[in-house]
């Protein structure tokens, strides 16, 4: 049975929102500001119920201290709480991003694997947050859903969910892989 988004009507109409957007932003990209993969890893990670910019103001003094996976693997949780508590959540953000900048170093060798499966097994790190990293470092092989995403494509008829993979599964029908 064919399901609803991949008719024809919802193809063109996703082509017809590409076109738009592209015109209005032919270079695109993630607010978060980011130098590698693993700071825009981190970054992602701490932006969760925070905005982009509370981020921005945050990861400059997070990332002087810590500059490497190395480094942030042996940071103290007393020390990257007091850096990243004005993001919220932030006692569980400092254990996922300590836990995963360890399991980096001992798993990948301190390099951000660029594989979702890999990406998605590091504590904290959602689809989302995988699809950021991998969509800006490597080719890309699913989309962002946030919780603009999941708003947008509702109110645009594209979708009848909340739920991000399913929005996810369903968009990636319906929207060509170069886009």
């Amino acid at each position: 049975m064919k399901t609803l988004l991949t008719s024809n009507n919802h193809k063109k109409k996703a082509k017809q929102i590409i076109t738009i957007l592209s015109k209005i932003f032919p270079l695109a990209k993630t607010d978060l500001t980011h130098n590698s993969p693993f700071q825009l890893l981190v970054a992602t990670m701490l932006s969760a119920q925070c905005t982009d910019k509370r981020v921005n103001i945050v990861t400059p003094n997070l990332f002087s201290k810590y500059p490497t996976t190395d480094s942030l693997a042996n940071a103290t949780t007393d020390d990257v709480e007091s850096i990243i508590k004005s993001t919220g959540f932030y006692k569980n953000k400092t254990k996922n991003i300590i836990q995963t900048a360890r399991q980096i170093v001992e798993k990948h060798n301190s390099i951000v694997p660029l594989v979702m499966d890999e990406l998605t097994s590091l504590p904290g790190v959602g689809r989302k947050t995988a699809n950021c990293v991998i969509g800006n470092y490597a080719e890309a092989v699913g989309i962002v859903v946030d919780t603009h995403v999941i708003r947008i494509t509702n109110l645009l008829g594209l979708v009848k969910t909340k739920n991000a993979e399913k929005i996810e599964d369903e968009l990636m029908t319906i929207i060509e892989k170069k886009n």
